[in-house]
């Protein structure tokens, strides 16, 4: 189930945040994401987040910003089991075009968005980390073929 945020998620949600950042950006040193830890939970109550929910628990979510993926997060042991494309179809359902930034050495994440149907459209420096992101785009008018 996938439903708005409420601010009772917040404390689980930057669990997984955390957590998340460290384990799919192990190119990026830890201090970098503990730092950016409190101004990413000042910011969270303030966008526009869903959270996807198993037995109750939050077990991930999307942060969204017109139509933008500010970032998507799965709680490491839900990985792989659908959560994450869950919230990516329901993100689709809100939005004809999406967008989303994601570091190039972020392998994992740069393959699933592909499979998803997005398209990366520019390579740039983040200044703050020093990594190449990809910036990649999705397009429900978009004519996929799957051969």
């Amino acid at each position: 189930m996938i439903r708005k945020y409420e601010p009772t998620d917040l404390k689980r949600i930057m669990e997984i945040w955390l957590s998340s950042n460290l384990e799919a950006h192990s190119f990026i040193r830890r201090e970098y994401w503990q730092d950016c830890f409190d101004g990413a939970a000042e910011a969270i109550p303030l966008a526009e987040v869903y959270t996807a929910l198993s037995e109750g628990e939050i077990v991930g979510f999307i942060g969204l910003n017109d139509g933008h993926i500010e970032g998507i997060f799965v709680d490491g042991e839900h990985r792989s089991k659908g959560v994450g494309k869950s919230l990516i179809d329901f993100a689709k359902t809100l939005y004809p075009r999406l967008s989303l930034c994601v570091y190039e050495k972020n392998v994992r994440a740069v393959d699933f968005y592909r499979r998803e149907g997005f398209l990366p459209v520019r390579r740039k420096p983040d200044i703050s980390t020093g990594e190449t992101e990809i910036l990649m785009r999705w397009d429900s008018k978009r004519i996929s073929y799957n051969l």
